[in-house]
């Protein structure tokens, strides 16, 4: 996938789950993902260790031949969406996949970032704006999207989830990054609350509230926190009620009125800047 205009950079959230026989390493210990290397694709599987080989079958393996034409002996890296990464190269190809011989030990990188969990009322979005959003999502490095159901955005269609984990795929593999971004089940507002009090940074985008900076210079760094964002109309008055009652800050977003996936991606892209400035003062 490729971009006629630059893109701005920002450092990826990234999540640790402990993967055994992997060798763990740090952000530091690491090239600069953005500025790529060696093609990279997806395996849910990688080898152990050095000299072992996995089979890559279906889209990655279409990709890989058929797209862009590589062959035995070129070099290659699998990730498989939980921080591990292994560099290699094609053992062996045949009519149904190629066999991946792994020249190095895996690694899982490993990041101490703020995890940022989206909850959007996307449901009603049309014309590829909700592909769009959770495409944005995935390159800022937001660890997780929800679809959040309101009054005014009341359902998801399952096509349209099965269509957004392959948008989340593609830009895992666009974007450089080893975590890839989970797309959870809808979840009403109901049953949004009580994941709100056990965070102890939730904000909610809402027209005329305190400017978003503002809020942030009376925030502490935390490890994770929500970001939520209404659907077209906004909440209702009694979703907010319910949200700040819960413990959520309203934040607004400027004068203007931002659509959903604007809103989404404004919030998000801030944070992201917040929480980088944040771990880079740290000692």
């Amino acid at each position: 996938m490729q971009y006629l205009v630059p893109r701005p950079r920002f450092m990826e959230i990234l999540s640790w789950r402990k993967v055994s026989s992997l060798r763990a390493s740090s952000m530091a210990d690491y090239p600069n993902q953005s500025r790529g290397g060696l093609p990279r694709f997806y395996s849910e599987v990688l080898p152990p260790s050095k000299g072992n080989v996995v089979r890559v079958l279906g889209d990655e393996f279409w990709h890989i031949t058929k797209v862009l034409r590589m062959g035995v002996n070129d070099r290659i890296e699998l990730f498989n969406g939980s921080g591990g990464l292994v560099k290699g190269c094609i053992q062996r190809i045949d009519r149904t996949g190629l066999d991946f011989m792994a020249l190095e030990d895996p690694q899982v990188i490993i990041s101490k970032s703020t995890q940022w969990h989206v909850f959007a009322a996307f449901g009603t979005l049309k014309g590829g704006r909700a592909d769009w959003l959770v495409e944005k999502c995935t390159e800022l490095g937001a660890s997780t999207v929800t679809p959040l159901l309101t009054a005014r955005s009341p359902s998801v269609s399952e096509n349209r989830v099965e269509r957004l984990q392959r948008v989340i795929l593609a830009s895992v593999k666009q974007s450089q990054r080893l975590h890839r971004l989970t797309l959870n089940p809808p979840i009403k507002v109901g049953s949004l609350l009580p994941i709100v009090g056990q965070s102890k940074l939730s904000l909610v985008a809402v027209a005329e509230a305190t400017p978003l900076i503002g809020a942030l210079n009376f925030s502490r760094k935390e490890s994770n926190g929500l970001i939520i964002i209404g659907p077209e109309g906004d909440f209702t008055e009694e979703e907010v009620k319910m949200m700040i009652e819960a413990g959520a800050t309203a934040v607004g977003l400027g004068p203007h009125r931002l659509r959903v996936e604007t809103a989404a991606i404004a919030l998000l892209s801030t944070l992201m800047l917040w929480s980088d400035a944040q771990q880079s003062q740290d000692p």
